[in-house]
C-alpha cells in the first residue's frame, strides 16, 4: 500500500504541468459562457380584470413553480401592450393579431412572436328588439366600438372598413367605449349594441350572456372578411355554448376574432422561450369552450418573425435536458455543454500526452546520471584522468550515495538498478585505471 501511494505521489507531482493549463481551459470556459438566463420578465397584459390579465395570472402562477418571476404590467389594451413592448418597457405583451401591422417595419423587427395563446371571438350583442343582418344595420343604432386604443376597436374598425364605413363617416351616437363601462350600458337600455372581444369564458360575456333583455348575433359573409383580414379567424359558436341555462346564442352562429399573440420584444432573452411556452402549454392543456385541448400555444402568425427557440419547440418539444431537469439546472448544463466539447477536444492530446511525459519525466531521473558516467568514460578513453582519478573514484561513490535516495515507480526500477550497476561497473574500471597507473608509475 505504501508502494502504491509512493507511486501515487511521483504520478502527481511529475504531472503538475496540467494544473495551470486545466485551470486556464476551465477559465476560459466560464469567461466565454454566455451569461445565465434572467428568471424575471415582464409582461404587459392589459386592464385588470380583462381576459389578457386573467391568462397574465395564470401564466404568472404556472411560471412561479419554476422559480421564474413573472410580473404583470396593466395596460389600456392591446395596442398599448404593443407600445410598450416596442418601447422596452417590458419583455412580453399579450398581442391581438393585426395589431402589430400597425407598427412600421423598423418598429415590426424589434418584436417577435412567441405563438398563439388562444382565439379570441369578437361578439356582437344587441337589445332583443334590435334586427340585425349586416354591418350597415348598425348604422342607426346606438352602438359601442369599444373603447380608444382597445383591441375591440381595431378589429370593429377592420370590419367596419372592409364594409367601406370609415371612422370618418361613423355616427355621432356611436360610442367609443368598451368593458363593463359598454355592458352596463347595453344592459340599462342606454345603447342598442356593443361589441366585445375576449375569450367565451371571461366574465363580462358570461354576464352578458346571461342578461335576458340581450342576446347574441352572429356575423355574416365571413369568408368574404376572411379574404380581406387574414390575420382573423372564423370561429364557430354552437347553440346555447356560452349559457346553456338561457340558451345563448339561441341558435348556432358563425362570428371571427384575431387570436391572442404572445410577443416578444428586443431585451426578451431567447433562452427562456421553452419555459415561457411550456408553461403556456400547461395553463392551455385543458382547452377552452371554443379551443380544443391540447390546440395551444401553437406558431405566431407569419406577420411576426418567429424565435429559433420557439421553431424548435413546436418541430421537436422541449430541449432534451429541459425534459428532465429543472430549467435552471438544465440551462446552465445547456450553456456549459456547447463550450465543454471543445475544451474535450483540446483536453484529449493533453491527456493522451500524459503517459509519453511521464514516463520521460521518470526516466529522465535516472537517465542525467548517465551523462556524467559518459564524460568520465570518454576521458578514460584519451587518457585524460591520470591526476584527477581518486577525486573521481570519490564522486561517483558520492553520486552512488545519492542515487540511493532516488525514488521511482516499482515498474522503473529495473533501469534504476541498471543504473548502479554502471556506476559500480565505472568506479571499478577506475580503481583498476588508478591501480594499473600507479604500478607503471613505480615499475618507471
Amino acid at each position: 500500500m505504501r508502494r502504491i501511494l509512493r507511486d501515487l505521489k511521483i504520478l502527481i507531482l511529475t504531472n503538475l504541468w496540467l494544473v495551470p493549463v486545466l485551470a486556464g481551459l476551465v477559465g476560459a470556459l466560464f469567461y466565454f459562457a454566455a451569461p445565465p438566463p434572467p428568471m424575471h420578465a415582464r409582461l404587459a397584459t392589459g386592464a385588470e380584470g380583462g381576459g389578457y390579465h386573467a391568462f397574465g395570472e395564470r401564466l404568472q402562477s404556472e411560471l412561479a413553480l419554476q422559480g421564474f418571476s413573472l410580473e404583470l404590467v396593466p395596460s389600456a389594451g392591446s395596442q398599448d401592450n404593443l407600445s410598450k413592448l416596442a418601447a422596452g418597457e417590458v419583455e412580453l405583451a399579450l398581442v391581438q393579431s393585426g395589431q402589430e401591422l400597425t407598427l412600421d417595419e423598423e418598429q415590426r423587427a424589434k418584436i417577435s412572436g412567441l405563438g398563439v395563446m388562444y382565439r379570441e371571438p369578437l361578439w356582437l350583442f344587441v337589445g332583443d328588439k334590435v334586427k340585425f343582418e349586416r354591418l350597415a344595420d348598425l348604422m342607426k343604432l346606438r352602438l359601442a366600438i369599444g373603447s380608444a386604443g382597445s383591441g375591440t376597436q381595431a378589429v370593429t374598425a377592420a370590419l367596419l372598413s372592409a364594409n367601406r364605413i370609415e371612422a370618418e363617416h361613423y355616427p355621432p351616437q356611436w360610442q367609443e367605449l368598451g368593458g363593463s363601462r359598454a355592458a352596463d350600458a347595453l344592459i340599462d337600455g342606454q345603447l342598442d349594441a356593443a361589441f366585445f372581444v375576449g375569450p367565451a369564458e371571461n366574465a363580462l360575456i358570461q354576464r352578458l350572456a346571461a342578461e335576458e333583455k340581450i342576446r347574441l348575433v352572429g356575423l355574416h359573409r365571413i369568408d368574404a372578411y376572411l379574404a380581406r383580414l387574414p390575420y382573423l379567424s372564423r370561429l364557430e359558436v354552437g347553440e346555447g355554448m356560452l349559457d346553456l341555462a338561457h340558451n345563448t346564442p339561441n341558435q348556432d352562429i358563425v362570428t371571427l376574432g384575431p387570436v391572442a399573440t404572445l410577443a416578444a420584444g428586443e431585451d426578451f432573452h431567447p433562452s427562456i422561450t421553452p419555459l415561457i411556452l411550456e408553461a403556456a402549454k400547461t395553463v392551455l392543456k385543458n382547452g377552452s369552450l371554443l379551443d380544443p385541448a391540447g390546440s395551444y400555444p401553437a406558431r405566431p402568425p407569419l406577420s411576426l418573425p418567429i424565435l429559433d427557440q420557439a421553431e424548435y419547440y413546436y418541430a421537436k418539444g422541449l430541449p432534451i435536458l429541459q425534459r428532465y431537469l429543472p430549467f435552471r439546472i438544465a440551462s446552465l448544463a445547456d450553456r456549459y455543454i456547447i463550450l465543454a466539447i471543445p475544451l474535450v477536444i483540446l483536453l484529449f492530446p493533453l491527456f493522451k500526452a500524459i503517459g509519453p511525459i511521464y514516463q520521460w519525466r521518470i526516466r529522465a531521473r535516472i537517465y542525467r546520471w548517465y551523462k556524467h558516467l559518459r564524460e568520465i568514460d570518454q576521458q578514460l578513453y584519451k587518457g585524460n584522468l591520470d591526476s584527477d582519478i581518486g577525486a573521481e573514484i570519490e564522486r561517483l561513490e558520492k553520486l552512488e550515495d545519492e542515487l540511493a535516495r532516488v525514488e521511482v515507480p516499482l515498474s522503473y526500477s529495473n533501469e534504476l538498478y541498471e543504473l548502479h550497476m554502471h556506476l559500480r561497473y565505472m568506479i571499478e574500471r577506475l580503481t583498476a585505471y588508478q591501480r594499473r597507473t600507479t604500478a607503471e608509475a613505480k615499475v618507471g
